[in-house]
């Protein structure tokens, strides 16, 4: 298999993350407004529409890339040894970049303003637990699932996101890129900035430990190395 060269491949980055930054915005804010204020209905459309977006994206972008959309997926892939730090590095910054325009353009689809600073408070230490439990969870179900059931990733991802929502207090933001971005969105998936750092902290250290562990659980082939999708060849 040929691998993408670094310029498809962090596009394919940006506007995966961007479609799935205006899924999780968009999602909410109409949820919100067909609610008639029942929350719990609001939380069970942005999850389903998450997840479904999450299928999909994974699905289009995932032989390109490897779906990662998430800093904390690919510093983990680096950890795995398949791709390069510094590629992790520009994936990152294709991450954050497409979750802004994201968000941008849910805003825009709405009538809102293109950036406002999230009022909705997300703090304390229940929270922050949350974001590692539901980063840890993620990145059990990619690793697990992409070493011995490839075709199911994108299903289980969304599974699990799915499900994240309601099991954590947080409702699982797990991605660093999508705190950030929500940051800047004063609707019903926003976070405040000031309780974003924690969140972030969190959900690395999920990546990380989950990532450690299944080195462990599920050694990787020495030439092979797991991708969110599609496995690819261990980097030198």
């Amino acid at each position: 298999m040929t691998t993408p060269s670094l310029a498809k491949r962090l596009v394919a980055e940006g506007i995966g993350t961007a479609f799935l930054l205006a899924a999780i915005v968009g999602s909410g804010i109409m949820a919100e407004r067909l609610s008639g204020g029942n929350l719990a209905l609001a939380l069970l459309a942005n999850a389903l529409a998450t997840g479904a977006a999450l299928v999909a994206l994974i699905l289009a972008f995932g032989a390109i890339s490897g779906a990662h959309f998430n800093p904390a997926v690919s510093l983990a892939d680096a950890l795995q040894h398949g791709i390069r730090y510094s590629e992790a590095a520009a994936y990152s910054a294709a991450q954050i970049t497409g979750a802004y325009v994201g968000v941008a353009l849910a805003h825009l689809m709405f009538r809102l303003p293109l950036y406002s600073a999230s009022q909705h408070i997300r703090s304390g230490p229940c929270q922050w637990l949350s974001e590692f439990i539901a980063t840890f969870g993620l990145m059990a179900v990619i690793w697990g699932c992409s070493r011995v059931r490839t075709t199911a990733v994108p299903f289980a991802i969304a599974a699990y996101i799915v499900a994240a929502y309601w099991f954590t207090s947080s409702t699982s933001f797990a991605n660093p890129a999508v705190t950030l971005a929500r940051a800047v969105s004063d609707t019903f998936a926003g976070i405040r900035p000031v309780d974003a750092p924690p969140f972030i902290l969190a959900q690395f250290a999920g990546a990380a430990v989950a990532t450690v562990l299944f080195r462990w659980l599920l050694p990787a082939s020495p030439r092979e190395a797991a991708r969110v999708v599609v496995p690819h060849a261990e980097r030198p």
